[in-house]
């Protein structure tokens, strides 16, 4: 994949100063990076694969920079805020995103907020330096209040409050949930704290990918039997529960991904006990039945609405029961 940040630098559009560099976000498909970069990012995935790359990787910045990189994020205020966190650093700040991702948007607002170059268009994205200005109004809470008392994080899904597929699976919930319990992509916590209203629930065990989104659910669940784990909940758990509760993503970018699903419910059945339940939301479009059909022995659809449905699961095929 052609770098268009470094296509920028050959062409002479932008300048990066000598020195330590700091990258925000950048996805782990990023061809190139400079010398000296060190990557900022409280993404697991993209942060082990930065790592394995030989990269030195931070959740946040620390001490002194040269100058700064921000691949933009598809959600605006992330966006805004990684640029003021990247000015506060005090040097040169490149900025290189997709439109679709709303880097021409982003340009236009750092125009009058500060001193910004030309636009360098390449590749359906845009890159751009900003020298000057003040985008300390630009920055986020690390943790914000959003509907019903829930603390969320600027970026992360469903931030604004519960998401209504999570709210369905939460209502549809047994009564008890014996043992111990998984929610993959767990967000800021709202399934797990439906689960740890469940008679019979010893731990529940949070795999969160974003480090913000998992610092958020730490401030919601305070019930000594919620475990935090920042990883990547498309791997199979190293310790086997008696449920799984979960509402993945398939937006790994602008286009609908129900790889992305699948690769969770393959993750969900080997991380089951041979006695263990599946407990699952998903939007009424994305064909996950195929999936859990070749995952699981038993599959039934348990609710839904117009637009999510919910799906119990059993007899895990990777225990070897089918």
């Amino acid at each position: 994949m052609t770098s268009r940040l470094k296509m920028a630098l050959d062409a002479g559009a932008i300048t990066l100063p000598e020195g330590r560099i700091a990258v925000f976000r950048p996805g782990a498909g990023e061809a190139w990076l400079p010398e000296g970069a060190e990557v900022v990012t409280g993404y697991f995935p993209d942060h082990t694969a930065w790592t394995a790359r030989g990269y030195a990787v931070e959740r946040e910045p620390s001490g002194d920079y040269a100058g700064a990189i921000v691949f933009v994020p598809r959600a605006k205020a992330l966006a805004r805020d990684l640029l003021a966190q990247a000015m506060a650093l005090g040097g040169p700040v490149l900025v290189d995103g997709a439109k679709t991702d709303g880097a021409e948007s982003l340009w236009k607002a750092a125009r009058k907020q500060g001193e910004v170059s030309a636009a360098f268009s390449k590749s359906h994205g845009k890159v751009f330096a900003v020298t000057g200005g003040d985008f300390s109004e630009w920055r986020l809470p690390a943790v914000s209040r959003a509907a019903e008392g829930w603390k969320t994080a600027p970026g992360v899904f469903s931030a604004e409050g519960p998401d209504p597929g999570s709210v369905l699976l939460a209502d549809a919930l047994p009564a008890q949930m014996k043992g111990r319990v998984a929610d993959l992509g767990a967000g800021w916590g709202f399934l797990s704290a439906a689960v740890l209203e469940r008679e019979g629930v010893e731990a529940v065990e949070l795999i969160e990918a974003e480090w913000a989104a998992l610092e958020a659910a730490r401030a919601n669940l305070s019930d000594p039997r919620a475990e935090f784990t920042w990883g990547d909940a498309m791997v199979p758990l190293a310790e086997k529960v008696d449920h799984i509760v979960m509402n993945p993503p398939f937006h790994p970018s602008r286009t609908a991904d129900p790889a992305m699903g699948a690769s969770f419910i393959e993750a969900a059945a080997a991380s089951l006990k041979p006695s263990g339940r599946l407990w699952m939301v998903s939007n009424r479009h994305l064909p996950y039945e195929a999936a859990l059909a070749a995952s699981f022995g038993e599959v039934a659809e348990i609710g839904g609405d117009t637009r999510f449905k919910l799906f119990a699961a059993s007899r895990p095929a990777r225990q070897g029961r089918r």
